[in-house]
This record gives C-alpha cells, structure tokens and sequence, in this order.
C-alpha cells in the first residue's frame, strides 16, 4: 500500500502486482469526456494487465487538470485544448505534446428549435443566429476545453454572450454532463463534445442541430509531466502509459471504443 498525495488530500492506493520496481500508480489529469463516455474504463484494465501500472483519473474541465498538473497534482495530462496544452509544454511543465485521438463537437436543442439553427453546418452562423432570436443557450462557463471552444467561437461571430449572462445566456459553471442536464431542463441548446452527447442518457427530445464545420473539430493530446519541475512525477510509468496510448495497440483500442454502435473517438498519433 502506498499513499500518495492528490489536491492537497492524502490517499491509498493498493499497488498492482507488475514489472516496476518503485511506486506503480499514476495519476492522470484529465478532460471530463474521456471519463464520461466510458473511455477509461474500456482502455485502463488493458494497460494495467500489461504493465501492472494502476492509473488513477481525476476527471476535471480542462483548465483545471492543466492547473492541477502545473501544481504537480499528476503525472500524465490528457486533455483537449492545444493553445493551452502548448503553453504548459513551454514553460516547462510538460515534457512533451503529442495528439493522441480526436471526435468533434456538436450543438444540440430541443426538437422545437427555437433559434432556427437545425441542420446549418456553420457554427458561427448558428451561434450568431441564436443570440440574436435570445433563444436560450447552456454554457459550461468552466474554463474546459468545450467552453474554451466555445468561446473561441462566440468570438468569432463578434457576439459576446457573457454580457446576456442570466438572460438568454446561462453558465452553469459545472461539467458537461451536468450542462446537458440543465440544458435539457431549461430547454436551452448547448455545445457537446460528440463522445459525451452519444453516452448521455437524458436526451429526451434533444437532438443534434448543428454539426458538421470544421471549426467543431476536437482534438485531443497527451503530455507526460516533467520530473524536472515535478520531482515526485513518476516519470518512468507516466512515459509508460503515454507511449502505450501512442502505440498501435492504444491506438486500436481507442478505437474499439463504441457506444451505440458509434466510435467515440478517432485515434490519429503522429506515425513512429
């Protein structure tokens, strides 16, 4: 047994039998769809049988696994907003960035449509289209890679929603999962990543209008922890399960990943 420390909060962890001669666990910061959609659960027992390495996911918004990471609160980072992801590379906190797997995002609503934005491929347009009908709108508004997207995109159409905050704009400040729940209750649309949408279980009469643009592409990367800033990353097992995501096995594995009879994600890592 061995304990190890997580956002300040000491915990046990029980130590898989396996080839590494020091701590054999790791944490892995990571984006909420990757969890949510059954990802870990599909990929994590193959890893582990191989390795004897047991992984340990904390499932946050984006922003908040990259502060984490930077805190050394883990040894591997996998989320989906590259800027970002570039930065934390650069100053040091990462050794190294790769794609590792991509799906797109999605803009869902109720079967009425009140904004009229069912079927448009543009998601700029959508967008500029709802806010100007002031048909209700469910964000995130929680720094993740989905609501950085989305608000990279609200940029774009000139609109800043955050100024109809309360109104026609609600943030619920809360995980995907939870934004399409309340999205659903208030009758809002909403912007998903697919993976999410697919495994959500609440849709009721909700459905996707707007998909399609290229703009909703979703990209997501993996990047160990560097030792050097973080001197308690495991950095021999962190590389470990990187380079098992990146290599032909992971990779069919993540794309053996179905729910619905629908691949979740699309593995793309560079070619060794």
């Amino acid at each position: 047994m061995l304990w190890r420390k997580l956002g300040g909060t000491a915990f046990t962890v029980m130590l898989a039998g396996g080839a590494w001669a020091q701590d054999t666990s790791i944490i892995v910061q990571s984006t909420t769809s990757t969890a949510n959609s059954g990802l870990y659960d599909h990929l994590l027992p193959m890893f582990e049988e191989k390795t004897g390495v047991k992984v340990n996911v904390v499932a946050v918004g984006t922003g908040q696994a990259i502060r984490n990471a930077r805190n050394c609160d883990g040894d591997v980072l996998l989320v989906h907003a590259k800027p970002a992801e570039e930065a934390f590379v650069a100053d040091g906190f990462g050794t190294k960035r790769t794609d590792l797997m991509y799906n797109d995002f999605v803009i869902v609503g109720p079967e009425g449509d009140p904004g009229g934005v069912a079927g448009m491929k543009d998601a700029e347009a959508a967008l500029t289209r709802i806010a100007k009908t002031e048909a209700l709108f469910a964000s995130r508004g929680d720094d993740s890679g989905t609501h950085k997207k989305e608000m990279a995109l609200w940029s774009e159409t000139g609109v800043d929603p955050t100024e109809a905050s309360g109104a026609w704009y609600r943030e619920t400040g809360s995980g995907m999962g939870a934004t399409l729940n309340a999205g659903v209750g208030m009758g809002a649309y909403v912007m998903a990543d697919r993976a999410t949408w697919i495994s959500f279980e609440n849709k009721q009469d909700y459905e996707i209008h707007v998909e399609g643009d290229e703009d909703l592409y979703n990209q997501y990367g993996v990047i160990p922890v560097n030792p050097e800033n973080c001197p308690s990353v495991n950095a021999e097992a962190a590389q470990s399960f990187a380079d098992w995501l990146l290599s032909d096995a992971g990779q069919a594995a993540i794309a053996d990943h179905v729910v619905a009879s629908q691949q979740l994600f699309f593995p793309n890592a560079p070619e060794s």
